[in-house]
C-alpha cells in the first residue's frame, strides 16, 4: 500500500483538543516533525481536519 509523509508547519497551542488529539494521533506532536503513514481513508481524514497545521511532504 502506498505511504503518505506529512510534516507539522502548525503549532498546537490554542487550538481546540480534538485538533491536539489528532495531530497525536497522526504521530506528531512537535512542530516541523515528519511523520510516515499508511495512505487510508482514515488518515486522509484526519489530515484534512488538521490541514492548516500540516503539509504533506513529496
Amino acid at each position: 500500500m502506498a505511504k503518505v509523509k506529512i510534516k507539522q508547519t502548525g503549532s498546537p497551542i490554542r487550538r481546540p483538543q480534538d485538533q491536539r488529539k489528532t495531530l497525536i494521533g497522526l504521530g506528531l506532536n512537535k512542530m516541523h516533525r515528519v511523520s510516515e503513514l499508511e495512505d487510508t481513508v482514515e488518515v486522509r481524514g484526519m489530515i484534512r481536519k488538521v490541514s492548516h497545521l500540516v503539509e504533506i511532504v513529496e
